[in-house]
């Protein structure tokens, strides 16, 4: 029986009113939130715990300083602390209750601050990786099918930066003048004020009664579940390092994109929000207190984040792994900012040190790549002769490359730090090229030098693979088209061409045109021959003039080889526009006048015997014909479609 109203003391009022909310003695309390009442109940309970914890302190002073046995003491602290657990697991109850009321994913707006990165950073999806386990130490493989894709990749980049925003990678590319920006932390409130008074007054009395670990664990479990619903509106799943490295290469591209935006939003807004929450509940409660609950809540949810991070910089190297390493490479090197403030307590150096970690290791794969292109580049083994001496597979391939190398300018000009001394010879080995750099690449950067030096042994490739052309003439017209390509490829790149230079540029010009000049010289050189005079005059003590037979069979010769040389260059190709003309121009310029002064000197001559149509068979018109059809890469039939009898 309960001692009359006016005879109770305050500590029984106080036991009272917490045996009256325990949970496991009354259904009401069970079916009912402390917290969810009226505001005097709320008051009156903390008050009651405030008291009961009082008096177990006062009891234990007493007990410690008594020098004898004192069962009655020892029986009064027995029941408050019994009572004080009552009143621990109640509020442990509530604690967990208002964090719960209050957790929801974060909102779209929250998670839209900027625009999405797959659009306005390097968004290159890159090519199919189809190396076996066992070929990357005899080099990396290029796949010269998916050049195509690199220089869509490139497109779509580019028009990703023209709609400007916020991007992850702060600076990527030559226009990056933000690069390692300040922070862009936005903390949000994620749990309202009036419900974090209630939590700060819950944890202030759970950590004063001895209950931390207990107060740490409610709050890590709730907010954890609200860091991973968030993850999951981000798309970010749970993947362990092995489970990225077995994903293949299409799917972990889409997932790649997905986890850079995610990451500045984690790091930025969630991160930096959690830990803002773990303050203004836990800080000046205790040593660090805060910093323990913000670690517990965010450790694992952070690591999971930089998991695919991390697998990335260690998995097998390949040339098209490169653009997404360097979009790893310069979302996290923004970030690392951020990550030094949102994780600047001790008990989160271990984050700090796994995100420093990561990022070494995407700058050396990125380096490592770098280094085995080029090998690659010089052995690729492809031998087959394209058809119509059109630009190879290789070229476009390489070309796309080192295009989308220098939109990385920035990033790799800081990466690749080691520049070759004037004098230095890349390629000792025979079956290399040399370049000495002269003084035109005085000056230049590595990464300029790297580029360079790619199209060197790219170029000294393409030689190799002209000499499988059983035609010179081809040959040359091959090495014509891919130079071509290349400088076209370089004066198409603004940063390219910066870096490369206009000295280098018009060595590449001049190369191309050698080529093209090499080619009308291996073709048309005995073709004229045809048209000249020596040989056709005969003189003697009673006659001189024109021997007819020689004449005949000067024509023929020439009709020959002209309908040979159409045959056969009517199915090359020139895949430019703009220099199939000019070559056709520069051919007519050499070709018709020569066979127009040839016909007019010498037209009497076949005219005046038999059948002159089986020697005269073309006018100059039909020339000027015959030679539209050459580099337009489809078979034609022998006979040239003549305009006159």
């Amino acid at each position: 029986m309960e001692p009359p109203e006016d005879k109770r003391t305050p500590l029984d009022e106080a036991e009272g009113i917490i045996l009256r909310w325990d949970s496991t003695a009354s259904e009401e309390a069970r079916e009912k939130m402390i917290f969810d009442s009226d505001r005097n109940e709320v008051d009156r309970y903390l008050q009651a715990v405030d008291e009961i914890q009082r008096s177990l302190s006062s009891t234990t002073i007493n007990n410690e300083s008594s020098s004898s046995s004192n069962s009655n003491s020892n029986s009064d602290e027995s029941g408050l602390n019994s009572t004080i657990r009552i009143a621990m697991a109640r509020l442990e109850d509530e604690f967990r209750n208002i964090l719960l009321s209050h957790t929801a994913p974060l909102e779209a707006e929250s998670m839209s601050f900027s625009s999405d990165p797959s659009s306005s950073t390097h968004s290159h999806g890159q090519v199919d990786d189809h190396e076996d386990e066992g070929e990357h130490d005899q080099g990396l493989k290029l796949d010269l099918n998916m050049s195509l894709k690199l220089a869509e990749q490139r497109e779509e980049r580019e028009e990703g930066e023209g709609e400007g925003g916020d991007s992850v990678a702060d600076g990527a590319g030559s226009s990056r003048s933000s690069y390692r920006t300040t922070s862009s932390i936005r903390e949000i409130d994620l749990v309202p004020s009036d419900a974090i008074y209630d939590l700060r007054s819950i944890a202030e009395r759970m950590i004063a009664a001895g209950y931390l670990r207990e107060c740490i664990q409610v709050y890590g479990s709730v907010r954890k579940s609200a860091v991973d619903a968030s993850f999951r509106r981000l798309g970010i799943e749970k993947l362990s390092i092995g489970d990225v490295q077995r994903l293949e290469w299409d799917q972990l591209e889409a997932k790649i994109r997905r986890w850079i935006r995610a990451a500045k939003v984690c790091v930025r807004v969630l991160f930096a929000s959690e830990k803002k929450l773990c303050e203004q509940i836990f800080e000046n409660l205790g040593t660090d207190i805060d910093d323990a609950c913000f670690v517990e809540t965010v450790k694992g949810p952070a690591i999971q984040l930089f998991n695919l991070f991390e697998a990335i910089s260690i998995s097998r190297r390949s040339p098209e792994k490169l653009f997404k390493i360097l979009d790893l490479h310069d979302a996290l090197m923004v970030l690392i900012p951020d990550i030094d403030v949102v994780f600047e307590a001790k008990t989160a150096e271990s984050i700090r040190i796994q995100a420093a970690e990561i990022l070494s290791r995407l700058a050396e794969a990125a380096r490592g790549i770098l280094s085995e292109f080029e090998n690659a580049v010089l052995r690729e083994p492809s031998r087959v002769p394209v058809p119509g001496g059109t630009i190879h597979p290789l070229t476009r391939y390489v070309m796309n490359y080192i295009s989308l190398i220098s939109d990385y300018k920035q990033t790799l000009i800081e990466l690749i730090v080691s520049k070759p001394s004037s004098g230095t010879r890349y390629g000792s080995d025979p079956t290399t090229p040399d370049m000495e750099f002269a003084d035109e690449l005085e000056g230049k950067t590595p990464l300029a030098l790297h580029l360079i030096w790619v199209i060197v042994i790219l170029q000294f490739n393409l030689e190799g693979k002209s000499k499988h052309y059983k035609d010179t003439s081809l040959a040359h017209l091959f090495m014509m088209n891919n130079v071509h390509y290349i400088v076209q490829k370089v004066k198409g790149s603004p940063e390219l061409r910066e870096m490369i230079g206009d000295d280098y540029l018009k060595k590449l010009t001049g190369k191309f045109r050698q080529a093209a000049t090499n080619y009308q010289r291996a073709t048309w050189v005995r073709v004229l021959y045809c048209l000249r005079d020596e040989g056709l005059h005969v003189s003697g003590s009673f006659s001189s003039g024109v021997s007819k037979s020689a004449l005949r069979e000067r024509f023929k010769s020439f009709n020959a080889m002209f309908e040979d040389v159409h045959r056969n260059q009517a199915q090359w190709l020139v895949p430019d526009a703009q220099l199939r003309e000019e070559l056709r121009i520069s051919i007519s310029e050499k070709l018709l006048p020569a066979y127009r002064s040839f016909l007019g000197r010498f037209r009497t001559h076949i005219e005046s015997g038999k059948h002159p149509e089986n020697y005269i068979k073309y006018s100059v018109d039909d020339l000027e014909t015959a030679v539209l059809d050459f580099f337009e890469g489809y078979p034609v039939s022998q006979h040239i479609r003549r305009r006159s009898s």
